[in-house]
Order: structure tokens, then sequence, then C-alpha cells
């Protein structure tokens, strides 16, 4: 018969070959988990790093879309003249679009009695108020009106773009017509001697920041100005014709308020156009 010491001998045999079997089947399930995790960690990686190389590229997609779809445009603020009070001298013609062309360039025609008056407009200078212009050209809001202004003495210009200056009357304008709206000076030559030299169309305003509207001023000589007026354009046909009205001089109606008058010699806008942008 077998023994009590060999019997406790066999006994723990046998529990340390069970506590070994448990292990080993414990250390096989930890690796088979550590496995399990380690691909599923890979996997969430490889996900990650698939979408955001997706998301990235068509985050650069995205962006150049956005980048064609804004290159080119400015965005511009036309204010409203409120309704309430608004002067019997305001044109209304609604307000040009928000988004406007800063390339290329346009040719501005005046058509006048005495002939064509012509300019070139950098769009890329002044986006904001050639799309202005180009608003007003199409409604007509410069036709058959009077240049109201001309100035010998100091500066030398004549001033154009005042809706009210029509018809028999139109010497009884007091020169603050306009569209119903304003916007913000553009293209200020702050760094340039002079300011407004012979040749330049520069845009009137009330001599407040924002104030431009329709007003225009043709230079037909050099002229020390402040520089606080949007240079439009250069003329590039028909200052012999400016220069024959400002011989003619003026009866100066303005001479106690912002200096010169009516031109004597009377110059017409029969009608005024802008050209399609050029270049853009």
């Amino acid at each position: 018969m077998t023994s009590t010491r060999e019997r406790q001998r066999a006994a723990a045999r046998a529990r340390l070959e069970r506590e070994m079997s448990e292990r080993a089947t414990k250390a096989r399930k930890r690796r088979q988990t550590q496995a399990i995790v380690g691909a599923a960690a890979v996997l969430v990686l490889v996900v990650a790093g698939t979408v955001w190389l997706a998301t990235s590229l068509g985050g650069d997609d995205d962006k150049q879309q956005n980048t064609a779809g804004t290159a080119g445009y400015s965005q511009c603020v036309y204010n409203e003249v409120p309704t309430e009070g608004r002067p019997k001298q305001i044109k209304d013609v609604g307000l040009p679009p928000n988004q406007q062309d800063n390339k290329g360039t346009q040719t501005m025609t005046i058509d006048t009695n005495l002939g064509p008056i012509t300019a070139k407009i950098d769009r890329a200078k002044v986006p904001c108020t050639a799309g202005s212009f180009t608003h007003l050209a199409s409604k007509g809001f410069f036709d058959n009106t009077k240049c109201h202004r001309l100035v010998t003495q100091g500066i030398q210009v004549l001033q154009c773009g005042d809706p009210s200056a029509t018809g028999k009357g139109w010497r009884d304008t007091d020169g603050t017509g306009g569209p119903s709206y304003n916007l913000a000076e553009e293209n200020l030559p702050t760094d340039k001697r002079p300011p407004y030299p012979d040749g330049i169309i520069a845009m009137a305003n009330s001599g407040q920041p924002s104030s431009t509207g329709s007003q225009f001023f043709i230079v037909y000589g050099d002229s020390q100005l402040d520089p606080n007026y949007t240079v439009l354009g250069t003329v590039t046909g028909g200052m012999d014709l400016v220069k024959q009205v400002a011989a003619a001089g003026d009866d100066g109606a303005y001479a106690a308020q912002a200096g010169g008058g009516h031109p004597k010699k009377e110059i017409v806008i029969n009608k005024l156009a802008m050209s399609d942008i050029q270049g853009g």
C-alpha cells in the first residue's frame, strides 16, 4: 500500500500541475487579449490616420475652392441713406451688389454735348467705387445731367454727377444731390505730390469719412487738395473739352461756400457708360 508520505507528495504534484496549467491558460488568454487590443489599436490608428488624411486633403480642396470662389472679388459696403427725411436731391436707383470684381480695368465714356470724355479705371484700386459707377450707369443715373460746378482759383476742377442738375432750373441746384447710398473712400493719394494731378478723375464727398456718392470731379490742372478723395481713374481722351469749359469761367455761385460756380459754358452729360471689365 502507498504510504501517507507518498500520497501527500502525489497530491502536491497534482496541485502544482493544476496551478501550472491554470497559469499557462491565463497567460495564453492574456496574450490573446493583448493581441486583440493591439490589433484594435492599430486599426484605430489606421482609421484615424485615414480620416485625418482625407480631412486634410478635403480641407485643402475646400480652402482652394473657397479661395477660388472669393479670389478676384471684394466685399463692399454701400450704406443706404435713411428714407425718413431724405432730401429731394437724392435719386434712388437701388444698391449695387456687395461683391465686386477687384481685377481688370474698365473704360468710362462720358458722352457730352461738347464731345466724348473717356477715362481708364483700374478695378484693383477702386473695386467698390467702380462697382458703384457701373451700377449707376446701368440705371441711367448720370444721363441728361449737367456738370454743375467749376473751380478756377486755388484748385482747377470741373465737378459733375449731381442728379438734380437737370432741366432749365439746374443752376438752382445746391450741389448736394446723389444716390440713395454712400460708400467709403478708396485709393487715397496720400503718397502722391501733387495728390491730384492734371487728368485725374476723383470722387467728391461731404468732408466726412464714408460720404462718397455719385459726384466726381475732373482735374484739369495740378491741384493741392488734401488726399481725402477717392482717385477713380485717369482721363484718356477729351481733356481739351474740359479746358474749353474752364477757359470760359464760372458765375461765382459757390464762391461763398466751397469756391467757384456754375460753368458759363454748359457741359451736359448725355450719357455715361461703363464698359465690360477687361483683363479680369
